[in-house]
């Protein structure tokens, strides 16, 4: 097991470059089991540990994956797909798993898919992914700790969500492609990442409209055809950077990255004091000598991302003021903000809101990582604690960013990953 030792106080200087988008891939890699015939290949693959479980996944339902490293490659053929089952022990690992459901429903008819297990932020219920196979034909049940769907083939339906759910409408798109007839979801999530699916299906001849908006339109086609397909950057790793510039009070120039899909975060940092500017996928940031309060409330896109919340959390422990954060997204998403009380930061917490008062200085302690997003958190408030800060269970970190602390140390941040 690894753990990050970050000595704080250096600011950040120099350029990254962004990969591609985990949250784009992840589905992308399931939706290649759709293909009856040829390969799908992906490029620009990043090395995360969610996106080698999501491939033990498809290795384990018969599909034959070779991977690619040094070119970022990964080369997908499911014609021989013979299982329908994805056991515990790997979807346990990472709620992403779950989106097979839809593919082994539409290629396989029949599909056992463990409930899904990943961060600890709170309940996220797989109902509305459930309700939706249902309304599409599907027989759908639990037993055991597993969802049990089988169909004579899925027919399309109108589908309402009672909220935008993210993996569900991804679930469900990818489950009425090949079904018979028109499904429209209503509420459907508008993420960037939805989108990146539905082009990407779209390119192997599905018929998608309306992704990126409140409905969506899915009209089933009888097969798919191979591709050679890119994701998109993820924003959630430029938004990171975007912090850690600003945190920091330095200058990075960011690379790889769609400035529309990060509107509201590039409003709350310049509302902090960054300076920002832009250059086609390119995003340069100066931080300030003092950060300014914020008030926000994660929602879902294009509200301020839930997944940026304790970066942000971060940035306000060391602001001039006092922020305030309302997390209307996950249950109980707010375990990073004991750890980051053991640096020294002020925050209260009172059900969905945290008030954050700004302090003079935060210092080096040892802290835990309890999810992606909340480790990232972690190592934004290390970068500008005095002392040494010492981020323990970073595995959960490497699920969702590629060698974080080597794009970091080359930025002129103080960070190295040992052994515990």
């Amino acid at each position: 097991m690894d753990k990050f030792v970050i000595d704080g106080g250096k600011r950040l200087s120099g350029s990254v470059r962004i990969e591609s988008s985990k949250n784009s891939v992840l589905p992308i890699l399931a939706s290649s089991l759709l293909l009856e015939k040829g390969d799908i290949i992906i490029n620009q693959i990043p090395d995360l540990v969610d996106i080698q479980t999501m491939i033990k996944v498809l290795k384990h339902l018969g599909a034959y994956v070779k991977t690619y490293p040094k070119d970022k490659k990964v080369v997908i053929n499911a014609e021989n797909i013979n299982n329908y089952e994805t056991p515990y022990d790997l979807v346990r690992k990472m709620r992403a798993s779950f989106l097979v459901l839809g593919p082994l429903l539409a290629r396989l008819k029949k599909a056992k898919v463990s409930l899904p297990g990943g961060c600890v932020i709170g309940p996220r219920p797989v109902n509305l992914h459930l309700l939706g196979f249902s309304k599409l034909g599907a027989k759908v049940k639990e037993e055991h700790g597993y969802v049990v769907a089988s169909c004579d083939k899925l027919k399309g339906n109108v589908i309402y969500f009672d909220r935008p759910t993210h993996t569900g409408t991804e679930n469900i798109i990818m489950g009425a492609v090949l079904a018979e007839g028109k499904t429209t979801i209503v509420n459907s999530a508008c993420d960037p990442e939805v989108v990146d699916l539905a082009n990407f299906l779209n390119s192997m001849g599905a018929k998608i409209e309306g992704a990126g908006s409140s409905t969506i339109n899915v009209t089933g086609v009888k097969k798919l055809k191979p591709i050679d397909y890119t994701p998109i950057p993820d924003r959630l790793e430029a938004a990171t950077f975007m912090m850690a510039a600003t945190i920091t009070g330095g200058y990075l120039e960011i690379k790889n990255v769609i400035s529309e899909h990060l509107g509201i975060v590039k409003t709350k940092l310049c509302e902090m004091g960054a300076n920002i500017s832009e250059d086609r996928r390119k995003i340069k940031i100066k931080g300030p000598k003092k950060l300014k309060p914020a008030s926000l409330t994660t929602h879902p896109f294009p509200g301020f991302p839930t997944d940026m919340q304790a970066s942000i959390m971060a940035l306000a422990c060391v602001a001039n003021g006092t922020s305030h954060i309302k997390e209307t997204v996950f249950e109980d998403r707010f375990s990073h903000a004991m750890e980051l009380t053991r640096l020294g930061a002020e925050i209260k917490i009172s059900g969905d809101r945290a008030t954050i008062n700004g302090v003079e200085e935060l210092e080096g302690a040892s802290v835990m990582a309890s999810d992606i997003r909340a480790g990232a958190g972690l190592v934004l408030a290390g970068l500008v604690a005095s002392g040494t800060t010492e981020i323990l269970r970073v595995y959960h970190i490497d699920r969702g960013y590629e060698r974080l602390e080597s794009k970091l140390k080359k930025v002129g941040a103080q960070i190295e990953r040992k052994k515990v």
